[in-house]
């Protein structure tokens, strides 16, 4: 609900999938605005949408269904009753469906999704010393973003110019804490690319204000801060102090080189975002450009699936919902659209915005220009998913064909299940399962297993035991202690039993994996092959000669993928494994060093190579290691061979 001022009638009916068994009668739907929501028989929203006439809205769902879009049938056809809220306004409906919609996440609503993962310029603010870097991925409190950039390498030419200018931090914490531990400066500050705030050479304050002008540079306040670097290169040049008029004339030269790149497309400086929209009758894209002081200073753009043949206009209003939903969202003054938009939607975002919003469609002059280059460039995004999603559709089934017919199997295997064995001359034995499902790798679903009880390089008996546990934990749906979570760390069961397991090998492997089979009741609902490496060739249970696909097979590929990824994710866990084992070696023979100095010791150092480069004196620097314990680590660690360990992967590699 909205507010106490709000009626609300609500209708619920329970039914099968056929809609006439909860289609409400016409009399009891009310005329007035309102936000409706449609329910599957377990209870969950399925479908969040709003309407002007709650009456004519609805009931244009049960009529004619035959004729609708295909995702409206599967829609009407999937839910089991229909609920609906009266609210007073349309603005209350629109903000009503934007909150259900972020609370239930419902499926058949329109998602989008960026097309492409883009890079953002962040500065963390929130820092003691602000660093400037350049990521990907999901915002986060106390740093500010600059963006979205079309390309990558673009953007970090252009921090590498201002950071001329603007010599603020750019390293990670690590980087940071090791240069203000030794006292030295990285590479950066010895160039003049960074003013060095680890070792001193700035205050606190000092840096601040680099990072600001930084900023406000990226900001669109560019006239501002070329206007200070010039009058400050002539005040130098007046004073004779003509080494620092050169350094000002060359940050001159960076802030200009800078300034060209963002080319004016709106003369008035406006500042605002350009929305353009392309569609066709199954999926719809988006692309945004975000427009500062008349420059395009970020772009952006989505794909997703139509939900119904709803028209442009109610799409628009769900895609700035989502596109300004964050709390930290920057909604500007002005929204240049290729879509009209309901006046609704104007008054939402002027309430979040906290000032006036208009949404608009230009009809000539630079901002028609501009929106047509991002109508366009809608369109070749639009093209150009549709292509790659047939390309990469059609090829996943044409692999999960071919491995159907080449293995007899009655239908295309849907869940793929890969196995493979990793060791050190037989030390730290680990397995390792990956699964892929419709041709595509399922990396929640990956598994890894922790071998104990028998040395020696037995690749067989080691399938043995993984495949062993995995069918019987399948069978019995229970959980195992060693089964380790790839994201979690936690015990987990089972859940799904795959079409295909693969096990990495030829003959013996295949063959012991049968063995398994058959200790477990498994008959013909499982298949099973191997991949030995040697050939390429795929084994399949009591054949005395392997089956040999073409290389150019599709089947094969996907088959050498999930050997590979197995492979891959084996060799990871190993190295963990190996790694603790030799860090634990090395320290277990230190008199006097628990577990908790120990986490301390590596934790402070990051690495055994850091640690062993370090006196004695920079060990008992770190919490609860004295002088004396502090001696006897650096003996014990000095007289150690010359390996080195990455504690993140756990890999030993010559020091």
């Amino acid at each position: 609900m909205l507010g106490g001022g709000l009626s609300s009638g609500i209708n619920r009916l329970s039914g099968m999938a056929d809609p006439s068994t909860y289609r409400p009668r016409t009399s009891d739907i009310p005329t007035s605005p309102g936000v409706y929501r449609f329910f599957d028989a377990f209870g969950n929203v399925i479908y969040v949408g709003k309407a002007k006439n709650l009456r004519n809205r609805l009931s244009s769902y049960f009529v004619d269904l035959e004729h609708k879009h295909f995702r409206t049938q599967t829609m009407v056809r999937s839910a089991a009753r229909v609920d609906w809220t009266v609210v007073g306004t349309e603005v209350e409906a629109l903000q009503l469906e934007y909150t259900w919609i972020q609370e239930f996440d419902p499926r058949f609503n329109v998602k989008y999704r960026d097309d492409k993962s883009y890079p953002w310029l962040a500065i963390t603010w929130a820092d003691e010393y602000p660093r400037v870097f350049v990521g990907r991925g999901t915002k986060k409190r106390g740093t500010r973003y600059f963006g979205p950039y079309g390309q990558a390498w673009a953007i970090r030419d252009t921090v590498d110019l201002l950071l001329r200018v603007f010599p603020m931090r750019s390293c990670t914490r690590g980087v940071f804490d090791d240069a203000r531990r030794s006292g030295r400066p990285c590479l950066l500050g010895d160039i003049g690319k960074c003013s060095a705030p680890c070792v001193g050479r700035v205050s606190v304050e000092e840096h601040r204000e680099i990072a600001a002008q930084f900023m406000a540079f990226m900001g669109g306040r560019t006239g501002d801060v070329i206007g200070r670097v010039e009058r400050a290169m002539y005040e130098a040049s007046a004073d004779l102090n003509f080494e620092r008029a050169a350094t000002l004339r060359d940050a001159l030269g960076a802030l200009k080189k800078v300034q060209e790149k963002q080319a004016v497309v709106l003369g008035d400086g406006t500042r605002a975002d350009v929305v353009g929209f392309a569609e066709d009758p199954t999926q719809v894209a988006v692309q945004v450009f975000h427009v500062v002081d008349g420059k395009i200073l970020g772009e952006r753009g989505w794909v997703a699936d139509r939900a119904d043949d709803r028209p442009l206009v109610e799409l628009l209003d769900a895609f700035l919902g989502q596109l300004y939903q964050a709390e930290d969202a920057e909604i500007p003054p002005l929204i240049l659209s290729s879509v009209e938009a309901e006046r609704a939607v104007e008054q939402v975002l002027a309430e979040r915005r906290g000032g006036k919003v208009e949404v608009r469609v230009p009809l000539r002059g630079e901002k028609r220009a501009l929106l047509d280059t991002c109508v366009r460039n809608a369109e070749v995004a639009l093209e150009q998913h549709k292509l790659k999603r047939a390309t990469d559709l059609d090829t996943r089934n044409r692999a999960l064909e071919e491995i159907a017919e080449a293995l007899g199997l009655d239908a295309p295997p849907l869940r793929i299940e890969c196995y493979d064995i990793s060791h050190t001359m037989g030390q730290e034995v680990v397995g390792s399962m990956v699964v892929f499902e419709d041709g595509l790798a399922r990396n929640s679903e990956y598994r890894r297993f922790l071998i104990k009880g028998f040395e020696g390089s037995d690749d067989v008996r080691a399938i043995r035991e993984v495949l062993t546990r995995r069918l019987r934990r399948l069978k019995a749906s229970n959980e195992d202690d060693d089964l380790v979570d790839v994201t979690t760390g936690a015990a987990k069961r089972f859940s799904y039993a795959p079409a295909l397991i693969v096990v990495d090998g030829g003959a013996p492997q295949v063959a012991a994996a049968q063995q398994v089979f058959d200790e477990q009741g498994v008959t013909g609902e499982i298949a099973l092959c191997g991949l030995a490496k040697r050939l390429e060739e795929v084994w399949l249970p009591g054949e005395e000669y392997p089956l040999i696909l073409p290389r150019t097979s599709e089947g094969l590929y996907l088959l050498q993928r999930a050997r590979d990824e197995a492979h891959r994710f084996a060799i990871i866990f190993h190295r963990q494994r190996r790694g603790k084992a030799l860090i634990d070696s090395i320290l277990d023979g230190v008199p006097g060093l628990g577990d908790v100095r120990r986490k301390a010791l590596l934790k402070y150092f990051g690495s055994v190579r850091k640690l062993r480069a370090a006196s004695a004196d920079e060990i008992a620097d770190v919490p609860g290691i004295g002088p004396a314990l502090a001696r006897r680590i650096h003996d014990v660690v000095q007289a150690s061979g010359g390996e080195a360990i990455n504690l993140t992967t756990g890999e030993v590699t010559e020091a």
